[in-house]
């Protein structure tokens, strides 16, 4: 009878390693190509296709279709309707109101900010509603205030003419009509980006024996520049096509009074197709040269920002 064999197993032997369970893949399924994340979101390639679709067809086409209309004219024709004197003045007064307006509002509308975010006092609240007023009230209506305010009879006009100061019906009607309806952009674009300043860094500040002056330069105020940049550039633009709020006041007198989105009006009642889309193409150049610059200024100063808090 054969004696029966008997392998023994060492006890420091080492244990067999545990199986893994191989979980699915994410994509298992999906015709995802080798070496090619895939994508978190469904449907993420047909919403930029729409998104391009939607802003084509609401901002693109309509712009181009200025642009094909202005280029049935020839060159010197197209020279000589957005360079007479009489576009140049409503080009000069148009965009030096509408900056002009635009930089009050950033002082001002910083301002009125800073109140409605730092202080406490009674009837906060409505004076924070009244901010919005420009953006729900008729620009028409806007203007027909503003002039019965500050005419030669109206609540404030007849006190300041005498003082040699005259507004409705001048170039300062226009700034004040542009300066009212850009108030808005400012204060809503500042006030979010100012509440969530940092209290505590304004008390280190102060505790290593900083002003207040040198505080709020130092600290707030390089925390809430690009909102004031982007407040500035909200403004200027809302300010540069402004039309309702402005004829009223402005009195439309031909070099002295006429603001460029008058005159394209004036254009098309007179047929005058090619030479109203041939200035419409110059103010929107000129409009997207300087927000372009601006929101390059902004971007600079937001990585400043960046920088000097790493």
């Amino acid at each position: 009878m054969a004696a029966a064999s008997f392998t023994t197993t060492p006890s420091d032997a080492p244990a067999p390693a545990p199986r893994r369970m191989r979980l699915p893949d994410a994509g298992a399924g999906t015709s995802v190509p080798p070496g090619r994340p895939s994508r978190v979101m469904p449907g993420f390639g047909l919403s930029p296709g729409f998104t391009v679709f939607y802003l084509s067809l609401i901002v693109l086409i309509p712009l181009s279709a200025v642009f094909l209309k202005t280029f049935t004219m020839n060159w010197e024709a197209f020279v000589a309707a957005v360079t007479s004197d009489r576009v140049m003045a409503s080009y000069r007064l148009t965009f030096g109101a509408a900056l002009i307006g635009a930089a009050l509002n950033v002082v001002f509308g910083g301002v009125v900010a800073w109140v409605l975010v730092r202080y406490r006092f009674p009837g906060k609240k409505v004076i924070d509603a009244l901010v919005d007023l420009p953006f729900a009230l008729p620009t028409a209506v806007a203007g027909i205030a503003l002039t019965a305010l500050y005419s030669s009879y109206g609540w404030l006009g007849r006190y300041l003419e005498p003082l040699g100061i005259k507004v409705a019906f001048t170039p300062l009607g226009v700034i004040v009509a542009l300066t009212f309806i850009g108030l808005p952009f400012v204060v809503r674009t500042v006030q979010p980006v100012l509440a969530d300043v940092e209290k505590e860094l304004e008390e280190a500040a102060a505790s290593l024996g900083a002003s207040r002056l040198q505080t709020f330069v130092r600290v707030v105020f390089p925390a809430i520049l690009p909102a004031l940049l982007t407040g500035f550039a909200l403004a200027f633009a809302r300010a540069t096509g402004e039309y309702g709020s402005v004829i009223f006041i402005a009195g439309n007198m031909p070099m002295v009074s006429e603001i460029t989105p008058l005159f394209i009006i004036t254009k098309l009642e007179q047929f005058d197709y090619a030479g109203a889309t041939a200035i419409a193409v110059v103010m929107l150049t000129v409009s997207f040269l300087l927000l372009l610059a601006i929101n390059l200024l902004q971007a600079w100063s937001r990585n400043r920002g960046r920088g000097t808090n790493q």
